[in-house]
Protein backbone atom coordinates (compact mmCIF):
# COMPACT_ATOMS: atom_id res chain seq x y z
CA UNK A 1 0.00 0.00 0.00
CA UNK A 2 1.21 3.55 -0.62
CA UNK A 3 2.08 5.37 2.71
CA UNK A 4 -0.01 8.98 1.46
CA UNK A 5 2.54 11.05 3.58
CA UNK A 6 5.47 9.69 1.31
CA UNK A 7 7.22 12.75 -0.36
CA UNK A 8 9.23 13.14 -3.85
CA UNK A 9 12.14 15.41 -2.89
CA UNK A 10 14.38 17.00 -4.94
CA UNK A 11 18.33 18.06 -3.87
CA UNK A 12 20.54 20.26 -6.15
CA UNK A 13 23.86 20.58 -4.52
CA UNK A 14 24.17 16.94 -3.80
CA UNK A 15 27.94 16.55 -3.84
CA UNK A 16 28.23 19.92 -1.52
CA UNK A 17 28.56 20.53 1.77
CA UNK A 18 24.80 21.48 2.35
CA UNK A 19 23.69 19.34 0.16
CA UNK A 20 25.19 16.35 1.48
CA UNK A 21 24.18 17.22 4.74
CA UNK A 22 20.18 17.71 3.67
CA UNK A 23 20.58 14.45 1.79
CA UNK A 24 21.48 12.35 4.68
CA UNK A 25 18.99 13.91 6.68
CA UNK A 26 16.46 12.59 4.68
CA UNK A 27 17.79 9.61 3.92
CA UNK A 28 18.39 8.35 7.91
CA UNK A 29 17.63 11.55 10.00
CA UNK A 30 18.90 13.33 12.24
CA UNK A 31 20.09 12.28 15.95
CA UNK A 32 18.77 15.46 17.44
CA UNK A 33 15.64 16.19 15.28
CA UNK A 34 13.26 13.28 15.40
CA UNK A 35 11.14 12.74 12.46
CA UNK A 36 13.30 14.80 9.96
CA UNK A 37 13.93 11.25 7.85
CA UNK A 38 11.47 11.29 5.07
CA UNK A 39 8.77 9.44 5.61
CA UNK A 40 8.83 5.35 3.88
CA UNK A 41 7.97 5.37 0.48
CA UNK A 42 9.50 8.78 -0.26
CA UNK A 43 11.54 9.02 -3.25
CA UNK A 44 14.84 11.20 -3.79
CA UNK A 45 16.11 13.36 -6.70
CA UNK A 46 20.03 13.88 -6.03
CA UNK A 47 21.67 16.58 -8.69
CA UNK A 48 25.52 16.29 -8.39
CA UNK A 49 28.07 18.07 -10.82
CA UNK A 50 29.83 16.30 -13.66
CA UNK A 51 32.88 14.34 -11.95
CA UNK A 52 31.41 14.66 -8.50
CA UNK A 53 30.92 10.88 -7.20
CA UNK A 54 27.00 10.50 -5.80
CA UNK A 55 26.75 9.22 -2.23
CA UNK A 56 25.54 5.73 -1.58
CA UNK A 57 22.66 5.64 0.38
CA UNK A 58 21.39 2.22 -0.27
CA UNK A 59 21.50 1.50 3.54
CA UNK A 60 18.31 3.53 3.93
CA UNK A 61 15.85 1.89 1.87
CA UNK A 62 14.99 5.25 0.75
CA UNK A 63 14.52 5.33 -3.12
CA UNK A 64 17.56 7.80 -4.07
CA UNK A 65 18.39 8.31 -8.24
CA UNK A 66 21.65 10.47 -8.98
CA UNK A 67 21.29 12.84 -11.87
CA UNK A 68 24.50 14.09 -13.26
CA UNK A 69 24.96 17.58 -15.23
CA UNK A 70 25.17 20.85 -14.99
CA UNK A 71 22.18 23.85 -13.87
CA UNK A 72 23.31 26.17 -15.90
CA UNK A 73 21.46 23.56 -18.67
CA UNK A 74 17.71 24.13 -18.64
CA UNK A 75 18.19 20.42 -20.41
CA UNK A 76 19.67 19.30 -17.16
CA UNK A 77 17.46 20.35 -15.16
CA UNK A 78 14.34 19.49 -16.97
CA UNK A 79 15.88 15.59 -16.41
CA UNK A 80 16.51 16.06 -13.04
CA UNK A 81 12.70 16.75 -12.51
CA UNK A 82 11.63 14.73 -14.83
CA UNK A 83 8.46 11.89 -13.92
CA UNK A 84 7.95 13.29 -10.43
CA UNK A 85 5.02 15.27 -9.38
CA UNK A 86 4.23 17.58 -6.48
CA UNK A 87 8.10 17.10 -5.06
CA UNK A 88 9.80 19.85 -3.12
CA UNK A 89 13.01 21.20 -4.84
CA UNK A 90 15.38 22.20 -2.33
CA UNK A 91 17.99 24.15 -4.45
CA UNK A 92 20.96 23.74 -2.45
CA UNK A 93 23.23 24.37 -5.69
CA UNK A 94 25.51 27.58 -5.59
CA UNK A 95 28.94 29.14 -5.41
CA UNK A 96 30.93 30.86 -2.96
CA UNK A 97 34.50 30.64 -3.79
CA UNK A 98 34.81 31.03 -7.30
CA UNK A 99 38.32 29.63 -9.53
CA UNK A 100 38.88 33.00 -10.57
CA UNK A 101 35.94 35.37 -12.02
CA UNK A 102 33.43 36.87 -10.33
CA UNK A 103 31.23 36.28 -13.10
CA UNK A 104 30.92 32.45 -12.05
CA UNK A 105 28.47 34.04 -9.49
CA UNK A 106 25.91 35.18 -11.33
CA UNK A 107 26.27 32.23 -13.70
CA UNK A 108 25.68 28.97 -10.76
CA UNK A 109 23.79 31.53 -8.01
CA UNK A 110 21.45 33.39 -10.30
CA UNK A 111 21.23 32.04 -13.86
CA UNK A 112 20.99 27.72 -12.41
CA UNK A 113 18.57 29.54 -9.64
CA UNK A 114 16.14 30.78 -11.93
CA UNK A 115 16.13 27.20 -14.43
CA UNK A 116 15.56 25.87 -11.29
CA UNK A 117 12.42 27.49 -10.81
CA UNK A 118 11.20 27.68 -14.17
CA UNK A 119 11.86 23.70 -13.98
CA UNK A 120 10.16 23.24 -10.88
CA UNK A 121 6.81 24.56 -12.72
CA UNK A 122 7.18 23.06 -15.36
CA UNK A 123 7.30 19.39 -13.82
CA UNK A 124 4.29 20.58 -11.56
CA UNK A 125 6.72 20.44 -8.16
CA UNK A 126 5.02 21.97 -4.64
CA UNK A 127 7.67 23.84 -3.44
CA UNK A 128 11.25 25.44 -4.16
CA UNK A 129 13.57 25.89 -1.20
CA UNK A 130 15.95 28.39 -2.22
CA UNK A 131 19.45 28.68 0.14
CA UNK A 132 20.45 32.15 0.30
CA UNK A 133 23.25 33.31 2.63
CA UNK A 134 23.71 36.54 5.04
CA UNK A 135 25.94 38.31 2.36
CA UNK A 136 22.76 40.22 0.64
CA UNK A 137 22.52 41.81 3.59
CA UNK A 138 25.91 42.17 4.32
CA UNK A 139 27.38 43.92 7.86
CA UNK A 140 25.46 44.59 10.96
CA UNK A 141 26.09 48.58 11.79
CA UNK A 142 27.60 47.81 14.91
CA UNK A 143 27.74 44.53 17.71
CA UNK A 144 24.56 44.49 19.35
CA UNK A 145 22.29 44.80 15.88
CA UNK A 146 20.64 41.74 14.67
CA UNK A 147 19.48 41.51 11.04
CA UNK A 148 15.84 40.20 10.77
CA UNK A 149 14.08 39.31 7.83
CA UNK A 150 13.02 42.98 7.07
CA UNK A 151 16.68 44.41 6.63
CA UNK A 152 17.35 46.23 3.85
CA UNK A 153 19.69 44.62 1.60
CA UNK A 154 23.53 46.06 1.34
CA UNK A 155 25.11 43.18 -0.28
CA UNK A 156 28.40 42.11 0.44
CA UNK A 157 30.76 42.34 -2.83
CA UNK A 158 29.97 40.48 -5.92
CA UNK A 159 29.05 37.05 -3.87
CA UNK A 160 26.13 39.38 -1.69
CA UNK A 161 25.24 40.78 -5.08
CA UNK A 162 24.68 37.66 -6.82
CA UNK A 163 23.04 36.68 -3.84
CA UNK A 164 20.61 39.77 -3.93
CA UNK A 165 19.81 39.44 -7.52
CA UNK A 166 18.84 35.71 -6.68
CA UNK A 167 16.38 36.49 -4.14
CA UNK A 168 14.93 39.49 -6.03
CA UNK A 169 14.86 37.66 -9.43
CA UNK A 170 13.51 34.12 -7.74
CA UNK A 171 11.25 35.82 -6.19
CA UNK A 172 9.58 37.72 -9.30
CA UNK A 173 10.01 34.79 -10.83
CA UNK A 174 8.04 32.08 -8.70
CA UNK A 175 4.96 34.90 -8.33
CA UNK A 176 4.79 35.37 -12.42
CA UNK A 177 4.48 31.48 -12.42
CA UNK A 178 2.29 30.60 -9.34
CA UNK A 179 4.98 28.55 -7.60
CA UNK A 180 5.18 28.37 -3.99
CA UNK A 181 8.75 29.87 -2.53
CA UNK A 182 10.62 29.69 0.67
CA UNK A 183 14.35 31.51 0.95
CA UNK A 184 16.78 30.82 3.52
CA UNK A 185 19.57 32.51 4.60
CA UNK A 186 22.10 30.82 6.53
CA UNK A 187 25.01 32.12 7.68
CA UNK A 188 28.82 30.72 8.45
CA UNK A 189 27.67 27.06 8.86
CA UNK A 190 30.10 24.46 10.69
CA UNK A 191 29.92 20.47 11.06
CA UNK A 192 30.39 16.81 9.03
CA UNK A 193 30.84 16.65 5.35
CA UNK A 194 33.17 20.03 5.49
CA UNK A 195 35.28 21.08 2.38
CA UNK A 196 39.24 20.53 3.25
CA UNK A 197 39.27 24.85 3.52
CA UNK A 198 37.39 24.15 7.42
CA UNK A 199 39.99 21.27 8.35
CA UNK A 200 42.61 23.78 7.55
CA UNK A 201 40.78 26.22 9.88
CA UNK A 202 41.26 23.64 12.72
CA UNK A 203 45.00 22.92 11.54
CA UNK A 204 46.16 26.82 11.96
CA UNK A 205 44.11 27.08 15.65
CA UNK A 206 46.13 24.11 16.59
CA UNK A 207 49.09 25.98 15.60
CA UNK A 208 48.57 28.78 16.97
CA UNK A 209 47.74 30.63 14.01
CA UNK A 210 44.12 31.15 14.13
CA UNK A 211 43.33 34.59 12.92
CA UNK A 212 42.04 36.75 15.19
CA UNK A 213 41.71 40.59 13.53
CA UNK A 214 41.26 43.45 16.19
CA UNK A 215 39.87 42.53 19.07
CA UNK A 216 37.38 39.49 18.76
CA UNK A 217 34.45 40.92 20.25
CA UNK A 218 32.82 41.17 17.13
CA UNK A 219 29.89 38.92 16.70
CA UNK A 220 29.46 35.86 14.13
CA UNK A 221 26.20 34.22 13.78
CA UNK A 222 26.63 30.72 12.71
CA UNK A 223 24.55 27.31 12.35
CA UNK A 224 25.35 23.85 12.54
CA UNK A 225 24.74 21.59 9.79
CA UNK A 226 22.14 19.61 11.01
CA UNK A 227 20.33 22.87 12.70
CA UNK A 228 20.47 23.96 9.20
CA UNK A 229 19.22 20.88 7.24
CA UNK A 230 16.27 20.68 9.83
CA UNK A 231 15.49 24.19 9.23
CA UNK A 232 15.29 23.63 5.52
CA UNK A 233 13.20 20.14 6.23
CA UNK A 234 10.54 22.66 8.25
CA UNK A 235 10.58 25.48 4.99
CA UNK A 236 9.53 22.40 2.79
CA UNK A 237 7.00 21.34 5.03
CA UNK A 238 4.98 23.97 6.85
CA UNK A 239 2.36 25.19 4.99
CA UNK A 240 2.17 28.55 6.28
CA UNK A 241 6.68 28.74 4.80
CA UNK A 242 5.11 29.61 1.45
CA UNK A 243 6.59 33.21 -0.09
CA UNK A 244 8.49 33.91 3.40
CA UNK A 245 12.10 34.38 3.71
CA UNK A 246 14.04 32.98 6.90
CA UNK A 247 17.10 33.01 8.38
CA UNK A 248 18.29 30.08 9.97
CA UNK A 249 21.46 30.10 12.45
CA UNK A 250 22.55 28.90 16.02
CA UNK A 251 20.31 30.24 19.04
CA UNK A 252 22.62 33.53 19.08
CA UNK A 253 25.78 34.49 17.70
CA UNK A 254 28.98 33.89 19.09
CA UNK A 255 32.19 36.39 19.28
CA UNK A 256 34.56 35.60 16.71
CA UNK A 257 37.19 35.13 19.89
CA UNK A 258 34.64 32.72 21.58
CA UNK A 259 34.38 31.21 18.15
CA UNK A 260 38.44 30.22 18.12
CA UNK A 261 38.74 29.35 21.65
CA UNK A 262 36.18 26.85 21.47
CA UNK A 263 37.57 25.35 18.49
CA UNK A 264 41.39 25.23 20.45
CA UNK A 265 39.24 23.51 23.87
CA UNK A 266 37.66 21.02 21.69
CA UNK A 267 40.76 19.87 19.94
CA UNK A 268 42.73 20.08 23.13
CA UNK A 269 40.13 18.80 25.68
CA UNK A 270 38.05 15.90 23.52
CA UNK A 271 40.40 14.99 21.26
CA UNK A 272 43.99 15.41 23.24
CA UNK A 273 45.45 17.53 20.22
CA UNK A 274 48.80 19.65 21.32
CA UNK A 275 47.48 23.19 21.43
CA UNK A 276 50.37 25.91 20.89
CA UNK A 277 47.56 28.74 22.67
CA UNK A 278 48.62 31.94 20.56
CA UNK A 279 47.03 33.73 18.05
CA UNK A 280 47.82 35.27 14.89
CA UNK A 281 46.79 38.80 15.91
CA UNK A 282 46.49 41.65 12.89
CA UNK A 283 45.07 45.05 13.48
CA UNK A 284 41.51 45.58 12.55
CA UNK A 285 42.68 47.43 9.69
CA UNK A 286 44.28 44.52 8.28
CA UNK A 287 40.33 43.90 7.37
CA UNK A 288 39.51 47.08 6.36
CA UNK A 289 42.23 47.50 3.85
CA UNK A 290 41.81 43.58 2.45
CA UNK A 291 38.09 45.01 2.20
CA UNK A 292 39.04 47.56 -0.44
CA UNK A 293 41.81 45.85 -1.98
CA UNK A 294 38.95 42.83 -2.39
CA UNK A 295 36.75 45.18 -4.49
CA UNK A 296 39.66 46.45 -6.34
CA UNK A 297 40.03 42.74 -7.37
CA UNK A 298 36.61 41.96 -7.98
CA UNK A 299 36.10 45.46 -10.16
CA UNK A 300 38.50 43.56 -12.65
CA UNK A 301 35.89 40.86 -12.69
CA UNK A 302 38.83 38.71 -10.77
CA UNK A 303 38.43 36.90 -7.03
CA UNK A 304 40.95 36.22 -4.67
CA UNK A 305 39.57 34.19 -1.62
CA UNK A 306 42.14 34.47 1.10
CA UNK A 307 41.71 38.44 0.74
CA UNK A 308 37.90 38.29 0.78
CA UNK A 309 38.21 36.00 3.40
CA UNK A 310 40.28 37.97 5.33
CA UNK A 311 37.75 41.19 4.40
CA UNK A 312 35.45 39.95 6.83
CA UNK A 313 36.89 38.85 10.08
CA UNK A 314 36.45 41.96 11.38
CA UNK A 315 32.72 42.48 11.08
CA UNK A 316 29.56 42.00 12.69
CA UNK A 317 27.40 39.62 11.05
CA UNK A 318 24.50 38.54 13.04
CA UNK A 319 21.30 37.34 12.70
CA UNK A 320 17.55 37.07 14.72
CA UNK A 321 15.87 33.78 14.21
CA UNK A 322 12.67 34.82 16.01
CA UNK A 323 10.39 34.51 12.78
CA UNK A 324 11.78 30.96 11.99
CA UNK A 325 11.17 29.84 15.66
CA UNK A 326 7.82 31.62 15.61
CA UNK A 327 6.29 30.45 12.33
CA UNK A 328 8.08 27.33 11.53
CA UNK A 329 9.25 26.14 15.00
CA UNK A 330 12.54 26.05 14.70
CA UNK A 331 14.47 25.52 17.56
CA UNK A 332 18.27 24.95 17.45
CA UNK A 333 19.23 21.66 18.91
CA UNK A 334 23.30 22.09 18.83
CA UNK A 335 25.50 24.81 19.76
CA UNK A 336 28.92 25.54 18.89
CA UNK A 337 30.59 23.44 21.22
CA UNK A 338 29.36 20.19 20.56
CA UNK A 339 28.80 21.26 16.80
CA UNK A 340 32.74 21.58 16.94
CA UNK A 341 33.22 18.54 18.16
CA UNK A 342 31.20 16.80 16.00
CA UNK A 343 32.83 18.27 13.10
CA UNK A 344 36.23 17.28 14.32
CA UNK A 345 35.12 13.76 15.05
CA UNK A 346 34.01 13.32 11.71
CA UNK A 347 37.12 15.22 10.16
CA UNK A 348 39.30 12.42 12.01
CA UNK A 349 36.83 9.60 10.71
CA UNK A 350 37.20 10.20 7.87
CA UNK A 351 41.22 10.17 8.18
CA UNK A 352 41.98 14.18 7.39
CA UNK A 353 45.36 15.52 8.97
CA UNK A 354 44.14 18.32 11.46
Amino acid sequence: MTNPNAEQIVITGAGGWLGTSLLHAVCHGLPDYPGSQAPEGSSVRAFYLDGETPADMSDSGMAVTAVVGDLRNTADCDALLAGTDNAVVYHTAGIIHPNKKVSEFYEINVKAALNMIRAAKEHNARRVVLVSSNSPIGCNPHPEHRFDEDSPYNPYQHYGKSKKIMEESARKLADELGIELVIIRPPWFYGPHQPPRQTLFFTMIKDGGGPLVGNGLNQRSMVYVDNLAHGLLLAGRVPAAAGNTYWIADAEPYEMATILDTIEAVLENDFEFEVKHKRLKLPSIAADVAYYVDAAIQSTGMYHQKIHVLSEMNKNIACSIDKARNELGYEPKVALQEGMKRSIGWCLDQGYTI
